[in-house]
Parts: structure tokens; sequence; C-alpha cells
């Protein structure tokens, strides 16, 4: 079963609840993958019946352990809302930043993996040589790093994050965000594998294949038209939830 089909818990709407089990669905599909880094990174979800709320890790819970219920509601001005929590400063200024400037965006994920923390360390570190990279490329941004968790920051982010639903965090890692949990899922798989099999490219003794710049340009308009559909990357987060459901990930709670 699906984690947007489960029953409300007493005292929330039924968007708050469904929304906080598929966001606790998609800490769980993260550390299946392997794209945590202890419990310094996160992903968020905006509530859609109170847009100006989102929801996030409770700081210091392993993605294995997080449940819907042990999510922390906040608002855009750093608030815990309707019970207690911990949340990471820095990750509060990231996902608010991206919420203020975005109204579209319903979904936040901000990874440190290995392949794409390495590609942050290149200026335009993101090349398109793979098809993996066509998915996303004609929608990367790169972003300047700045002082964490700081008003300037936030600011600095969300001006980033008006060019692109695709961020490469430069000296930091990868940022995506979309008008779903699989929507912004979908895109940080894309940006992860890019950002994979560029490291392979940049590892070998001779240039990897140009791809025809028609081809890019085709590929573009038509990942423009794919991306914000409803669509996009709902099979492949539908197989993943499976896949964490048949693991025994007890997160609906």
């Amino acid at each position: 079963m699906s984690a947007a089909l489960q029953l409300p818990k007493t005292g929330m709407t039924d968007a708050e609840w469904q929304t906080r089990c598929e966001l606790a669905a998609l800490y769980h599909v993260v550390n299946h993958l392997g794209w945590t880094d202890l419990i310094n990174t996160h992903m968020s979800a905006r509530i859609p019946d109170e847009p100006n709320t989102f929801l996030i890790n409770n700081y210091g819970e392993m993605f294995d352990e997080i449940t819907a219920s042990s999510l922390v509601k906040m608002d855009m001005d750093g608030n815990v809302l309707g019970g207690s929590g911990k949340f990471n400063n820095a990750g509060f200024t990231i996902h608010s930043g991206v919420y203020k400037a975005r109204p579209d965006a319903m979904c936040v994920m901000h990874t440190h993996t290995r392949a794409g923390a390495g590609i942050s360390l290149l200026k335009d570190g993101i090349r398109p040589i793979s098809q993996d990279a066509l998915q996303v490329f004609d929608d990367i941004a790169y972003h300047e790093y700045g002082v964490p968790a700081s008003p300037e920051e936030c600011e600095a982010l969300g001006r980033t994050c008006a060019r692109g639903t695709c961020v490469v965090l430069l000296n930091h890692g990868l940022l995506t965000l979309g008008p779903t949990v699989h929507g912004a899922f979908y895109r940080m798989y894309n940006m992860e594998r890019a950002c994979e099999l560029e490291l392979i490219a940049r590892t070998l003794d001779a240039p990897p294949v140009a791809i025809d710049g028609y081809v890019i340009g085709k590929a573009a308009g038509r990942m423009r038209k794919r991306r914000d559909t409803a669509e996009y990357g709902l099979a492949e987060w539908r197989g993943l939830v499976r896949t964490v459901d048949r693991a025994g990930a007890d997160y609906r709670r």
C-alpha cells in the first residue's frame, strides 16, 4: 500500500498525515540507496493545505528510524509547530530558502554523497555526456558556497533555485526540488547518476564521446515537458516504496 493511503492521525488533516507518511518513506528510500551522511543531510515536504509550513527530520534520528509522527513541523520563521523536536539550523536555512522562493516546490532534497559532493568541487562539473545527465542538464543551476545557517545564504539559495530545480551546491553537495515527493526524488536520482558517471569519465585516459548538440537540445525540450508532470518518477518511486516495505520499514506511525 502506498504511504499516501494511510489513515490520518488524530488532530491533523488528511493532507498533513499523507505528507508525513510520504516524506518518512522518502527517508527510508534514501537510506536504502545509501545516500545518507549519518544524520547530516535532510529532506523536507511542504504541507499542501498549510503552504507556509513544512516537515523535516527530527535531528538526531538515523534515516531508518524516522517515522511519520517523528517528523518536525515548522513554519518559515523557524518555529516548531504542534509539538517538540530538534532541527538542523543549516537544514532550516536551506529548505525555508527554497520554499520562500519557489511556491511551486512541494519537496526539497539535499544530499552529501561522495559522487555529488565530488562533482560539487568543480565549476560546471556536470557535462552533457550521458543519458542520465540529459535528464537534468537543461535544469541544472550552480550555487556558490555561502555561510551556513545565515539569512544571507537563505536568500541567495532562493535566488539560485529560481534558475533551476536541480542544484549543485558548490563545495557541498546536491539539491533538488519538485512539485511532488516523487518528482524531487527522481530529479535527485538522475543527478546522482550523472555525477557518478561524470566521476568515472574523469578517471579515464580518453575524453568522453560527445553527444551531438541537436540531440542535447531535443532531450532538453522533452525533459522540460516531463519533469513537472504528475507521472514523472512515479513508477520508480512506487517500486522503491514497495522495496523498503518488503524489507520491513516501519514508518507509517
